[in-house]
């Protein structure tokens, strides 16, 4: 099998996705064919990971998947010669009560693989110190081994050695030092990255983190340290297709689609038939089933708003097939959506959901959903695992409830979702089904 590392840090904010772009784009340049894989529940990173491997990247998450989809999910790198895997959050952050495999913590899938960790530790504002909290994280999970790491936002040679000493001192392989680069940071928005699609000198931009990262960094002694993954792969548990034929939109307002999910329908013998809301397309006459993803609408909701070709189609196919809708996608599918300036725009009116970023609220976590309609093929009873993000707030949600929704934690969660004939939505993204 394919060895691995995954590439973590304390803390949010620490720099590891600019290790990680840099990384994949420095080995695919030194000529390796490597795997990225995402933990967590992210939409965005992934499509990063693409831009610098070449490759897709996968979302291996330990709340919401059982642990055969897991190891399923990494045997994508059997072709590959290395696989990286980006955590989320610090290593060990996740939620109180496990999932199907675990808490959703990047340390869980680290220790299910086998595949050992290079933390990207900030050490800006300490030098010495920085080696106290890598010992604290090598020494609080015996089953998860940190093989080293990596010093980010040095200040000047003199920090470089103290903090270099202070590792040396705790017995903790170093793999580099990166000086401080405040134009190393990727513009952000309030759900993460600006997406990769929206960066016109993206490529430009990896290839100089690359330049930095093996500039600064052992790269041949991070591939030595990765490890193959201690358990046998299995096959993914299987992601039901909710269609034989799935007209997707995709485009700039609706990009928040887990690779592993579409791959999953392809591999499950579905067709996915991708169409532009944003370019007034209409959903493919073909299709058995309308998807519209989550992503950004807000951003582009007067163009959404002026699209009669897209509107016209989305309300004919509803007429005798279903259409679902997800986070922003579920958004569209209602009467209204109020910007964040107060300007309220017309959506398709399937629904009778009318939402505002006006009156905004941060809606996070994990989510267990029941539906007690179906939706498409997928039966109504089905258990789906899943996880909402966003600051919409519901003003109207008129329609009957979709699924029975609770948090990770079994607690009542009020976005139940909603549907009308069969037309549904939710604000949850889907990233696997229970058995």
């Amino acid at each position: 099998m394919t060895p691995g590392v995954m590439i973590a840090a304390p803390a949010s904010g620490t720099g590891k996705t600019t290790v990680m772009l840099g990384l994949l784009r420095a080995f695919r340049d030194a000529g390796l064919a490597v795997q990225p894989f995402k933990s967590g529940p992210d939409y965005i990173d992934p499509a990063f990971h693409r831009a610098a491997s070449g490759r897709s990247s996968f979302n291996l998450d330990s709340w919401a998947m059982a642990e055969p989809m897991i190891h399923g999910l990494a045997a994508k790198a059997d072709d590959a010669d290395l696989a990286l895997a980006e955590g989320s959050m610090g290593l060990f952050d996740g939620v109180a009560t496990p999932g199907a495999a675990g808490s959703g913590a990047s340390a869980d899938v680290a220790r299910r693989m086998g595949w050992p960790v290079v933390l990207v530790v900030d050490v800006s504002g300490q030098a010495q110190s920085g080696a106290a909290t890598a010992l604290g994280f090598m020494r609080y999970d015996p089953g998860v081994r940190i093989a080293g790491v990596i010093l980010n936002r040095v200040a000047s040679p003199r920090h470089e050695r103290l903090a270099r000493d202070g590792m040396a001192a705790a017995g903790i392989s170093v793999f580099g030092a990166l000086p401080r680069r405040g134009d190393l940071r990727l513009p952000e928005r309030h759900l993460g990255l600006i997406q990769a699609s929206e960066h016109p000198d993206l490529d430009a931009r990896i290839a100089d983190h690359a330049g930095f990262l093996g500039e600064h960094v052992d790269l041949e002694a991070i591939r030595d340290a990765a490890a193959v993954a201690t358990t046998p792969a299995a096959p993914a548990g299987r992601l039901v297709p909710p269609a034989q034929r799935i007209a997707l939109a995709r485009d700039a307002a609706f990009s928040f689609a887990y690779p592993h999910m579409l791959t999953a329908w392809r591999d499950a013998g579905a067709e996915i038939l991708p169409f532009s809301p944003l370019a007034d397309e209409a959903p493919d006459a073909r299709a058995d089933l309308v998807w519209l993803p989550g992503g950004y609408p807000e951003l582009h909701a007067g163009r959404l708003a002026a699209a009669e070709r897209f509107r016209s189609g989305l309300v004919e196919h509803a007429r005798t097939r279903p259409v679902h809708g997800e986070c922003g996608g579920y958004m569209v599918l209602g009467e209204g959506l109020i910007d964040a300036d107060g300007t309220r725009h017309r959506m398709a009116g399937l629904l009778g959901l009318v939402t505002s970023y006006a009156q905004r609220r941060m809606h996070l976590g994990y989510r267990r959903a029941t539906l007690l309609a179906p939706v498409a093929a997928l039966a109504a009873g089905t258990v789906q695992r899943g996880h909402e993000f966003h600051y919409s707030t519901i003003l109207e949600q008129p329609d009957a409830a979709l699924a029975r929704v609770v948090d990770a934690e079994g607690a009542p969660v009020p976005e139940t979702g909603s549907y009308r004939g069969s037309v549904s939505g939710t604000f949850f993204h889907l990233i696997a089904t229970e058995r």
